[in-house]
């Protein structure tokens, strides 16, 4: 059953989320690239307002799922979550390269 948070309007639904988190868990070598998504894209304030969970904003979260599934009320798929932690490790090593002078 999901669950909605009165203030931010954002959306839980346990069974997905229990899914991608497993995911994660199974890749060690995402779990600083999941750690720093998290702290990029939770609200401020996440831990005084219900479901008290760092969550992104619905708002860029339905447009995310939006443009990947052409639609904002589709679960993210777990596989897909680790596509995109992979492409995120990969993009931080890319920017944190400097080339040499």
């Amino acid at each position: 059953m999901p669950v909605r948070s009165r203030r931010s309007g954002a959306v839980v639904r346990p069974v997905p989320l229990v899914r991608s988190a497993a995911a994660v868990l199974g890749e060690p070598q995402l779990w600083p690239t999941a750690a720093r998504q998290v702290a990029r894209l939770t609200v401020p304030g996440w831990w005084r307002r219900p479901p008290f969970l760092p969550l992104p904003d619905r708002d860029y979260l339905g447009f995310r799922l939006q443009t990947m599934y052409g639609d904002a009320a589709r679960a993210p798929e777990a596989a897909d979550l680790l596509t995109w932690l992979r492409w995120c490790r990969q993009f931080d090593q890319l920017t944190r390269t400097r080339p040499s002078s």
